[in-house]
């Protein structure tokens, strides 16, 4: 034992004794209760401090996970509330399966300064809504506030619009806005659902902290008044209004479109008329047939009779408007009741719900990759990312440490490599998706590559890595470069997340370009299905008819697709146009290339496929030696302290392992089986390493194969 002191401001504060080889940081401030607290774990322990567990977990139903610092409890609601959600809106679809081709994560926060310091910002504040939505190609994500009441009712909209465009064909903006009004309106609890409510309904009086109440005079009116106080929108003008809602960018939903869409659809749904709706689209959208013929011929009945059915069947709700004369009274109910009411789908029995922490490097990574994709939070979120992505781990490395002092006769502290403690993989990852945003291909495949190095399974890199090659490719006019690989890790994402689209359409993309167009069709349809309103995978589509000389389909898909309301893609479809003429009369396709042959390129998991067979390849070389060498194989783990190579070829490595020193021989050095490298160094040394050898005496043997990390 030994006396050690510590100084704070010049001041001696503390003299104990410690343990001899115990070190302590220097120059560094410490209170007298947090000393006296982490000289007692160091005194009456062996192992290292433990750190403050973290408030952070990570919930998974069947369909949705959720990020939290509210509390397992809480987390598991949001969760069920989702799975709750969900299962209605497959009902009203009558639909059995629901698509979801892009991963989705719910970030819930349990105060309001988190969740305000990630929302997006309008007029420079924060939006008052207790929940908002964050779409991208890649990943959605869905942002909640939980330190209000039901904050999933705030991005029920969004949601109906997110599994609408995964689930339903492209139709006119009524019905999409129509769906999404009457979705929002949906309350639930573990006993029943609630439906058909006002979503856009407010009490006319507000009260504040000191509870004062005053008049809202300039409030916007709800749907229910809308409908009550003007005329109608002319039913064709209603049906043929354009209105985009792909982007998720919408305004105020106060208005007689909202409105009249909202009582179409709640006409159509308590009718059950979803079936016929189908047939109207069809005859409207494919057939090109007038709106008012279509009416008649998917409803029966004239577009004159349809408006006044829509009007009668308004009228006729009377919750409506008992809550609307409710919410100008002083004692109105929080919750007014809705127009029907059934039992709940999904209840808390009825959905697996699992929880497990995360660290809050994780989570605080997962929210600035969610910032990143949001214009006015996107510079502090890259300064969070570049500060996770250098900062070392202090949890890891206690870990490490601890580790060191109970370090085991196989050397199993080794395991924890130094990366291990720097950095934040998913920190590495997000910055990567934004290089790629920004075309900076380098910094991409930089970011990508120290990702790997963390968290070589995470198959997120591996879906950014396709990806970054189809941009290059892209960019630079020329052909993907490595589509073995790039085919492989797609598999490997589909294995990951079966219904994930985009994986789809890249697979479609590199086997259409390594000479199979039959398979990139296949691939390229299972995109469109699960994500049927995306018109790139459309155009892709038609790109493959070409290659397949398959010209009336193309041309007919390509004339569709000329007026659309991506400008890119319609661009794109009416250039193809002008150039399927020339490729049809001459037989060879602008875009056609003899069939490539597919040659391996490196990418950061080539390693690891290659370490894999080279330990394949060791094991039968150790059983062949075995044939002839009686001597049993053992198997070390150690570290590498250096290379004799004084009589080449002959090399003599020094390897230590749990206090033993082994002197380990091969004959000849450049035919020895290594693992984790491409060539034998006889500079090595300080390196984790496992061995294959046959022992000699107590200290020494000759190698079968070698493994460096």
């Amino acid at each position: 034992m030994r006396p050690c002191r510590f100084r704070h401001r010049g001041s001696i504060l503390l003299g104990v004794f410690l343990p001899t080889g115990t070190r302590m940081a220097r120059n560094r401030p410490i209170s007298l209760l947090s000393t006296c607290v982490l000289l007692l774990g160091l005194v009456f322990s062996t192992n290292a401090p433990a750190a403050e567990p973290s408030p952070w977990l990570e919930i998974h139903s069947a369909h949705f996970t959720v990020i939290t610092d509210a509390g397992e409890k809480k987390g598991r609601e949001v969760a069920l509330r989702f799975e709750q959600m969900r299962a209605v809106f497959a009902t009203l679809l009558m639909k059995e399966r629901i698509n979801e081709p892009v991963p989705l994560t719910i970030l819930a926060f349990k105060n309001d300064k988190t969740y305000f310091q990630s929302a997006p910002l309008r007029q420079g504040q924060p939006i008052g809504v207790t929940g908002f939505f964050v779409p991208a190609e890649d990943h959605n994500f869905f942002v909640l506030n939980l330190f209000e009441e039901e904050p999933w009712r705030a991005v029920a909209h969004d949601f109906a619009h997110l599994l609408l465009n995964y689930n339903y064909p492209p139709v006119q903006g009524w019905f999409d806005e129509g769906l999404a009004e009457y979705f929002s309106s949906i309350r639930l609890d573990n006993k029943q659902v609630e439906m058909g409510g006002d979503p856009e309904l407010q009490s006319a009086l507000k009260e504040d902290l000191l509870q004062n109440r005053r008049d809202l005079r300039s409030a916007p009116k709800s749907l229910t008044e809308l409908l009550s106080g003007q005329a109608w929108l002319a039913l064709p003008d209603l049906l043929t209004m354009k209105h985009d809602t792909s982007s998720y960018m919408e305004n105020t939903h106060n208005t007689l479109f909202y409105a009249q869409s909202w009582m179409v659809v709640h006409y159509l749904l308590h009718e059950k008329k979803m079936p016929e709706t189908g047939i109207y689209f069809g005859l409207v959208q494919n057939q090109h047939v007038p709106v008012e013929e279509a009416i008649e011929k998917a409803y029966g009945m004239t577009g004159v009779q349809f408006d006044q059915a829509v009007k009668d069947y308004f009228h006729s709700l009377k919750p409506l408007f008992t809550a609307l004369d409710a919410s100008k009274q002083s004692n109105q109910q929080s919750n007014p009741q809705q127009v029907y009411q059934f039992p709940e789908m999904v209840g808390p029995n009825d959905s697996v719900i699992n929880a497990k922490s995360i660290s809050e490097r994780d989570a605080r990574a997962l929210t600035a990759e969610m910032k990143l994709r949001i214009p006015d939070r996107r510079e502090a979120a890259i300064k969070e990312l570049e500060e996770l992505a250098t900062a070392p781990d202090q949890t890891a490395a206690r870990a490490a440490s601890g580790k060191d002092r109970n370090r085991d006769k196989d050397n199993d502290d080794d395991k924890i490599g130094s990366a291990a403690a720097v950095g934040n993989e998913i920190a590495h990852r997000a910055l990567a998706w934004d290089h790629l945003q920004h075309r900076e291909f380098d910094a991409t495949a930089e970011e990508l590559g120290n990702a790997a190095a963390l968290n070589p399974r995470d198959t997120w890199i591996r879906y950014y890595l396709s990806l970054l090659k189809y941009r290059v490719s892209q960019a630079k006019h020329t052909d993907i470069q490595g589509l073995p690989n790039m085919l492989q890790d797609l598999r490997a994402v589909l294995e990951w997340y079966p219904e994930f689209a985009d994986a789809y359409d890249l697979t479609a993309t590199a086997r259409r370009e390594g000479g199979g167009p039959a398979a990139a069709m296949q691939a390229e349809r299972a995109a469109i299905q699960l994500s049927p309103r995306n018109q790139q995978y459309m155009y892709h589509l038609a790109e493959i008819y070409v290659e397949d000389k398959k010209w009336e389909a193309a041309r007919a898909l390509l004339e569709r697709l000329k007026s659309s309301s991506d400008s890119t893609v319609a661009a794109e479809a009416r250039e193809r146009l002008g150039q399927i003429g020339n490729e049809q009369k001459y037989g060879v396709s602008a875009g056609t290339s003899p069939a490539k042959k597919l040659t391996t390129q490196t990418s950061p998991f080539d390693v690891l496929e290659q370490d894999a067979a080279k330990r394949a390849a060791a094991a039968r070389t150790t059983e062949e030696v075995a044939g002839g060498d009686k001597r049993p194989a053992k198997f070390l783990k150690g570290r590498l302290l250096g290379v004799d190579c004084s009589q080449p070829p002959t090399a003599v490595l020094t390897v230590i392992s749990g206090g033993a020193v082994l002197k380990l021989r091969t004959a000849d050095y450049k035919a020895l089986l290594l693992i984790g490298a491409e060539t034998f160094s006889c500079d090595w040394n300080d390196r984790s390493v496992s061995v294959n050898y046959k022992a000699g005496g107590l200290s020494d043997g000759d190698l079968v194969s070698v493994e460096v990390r």
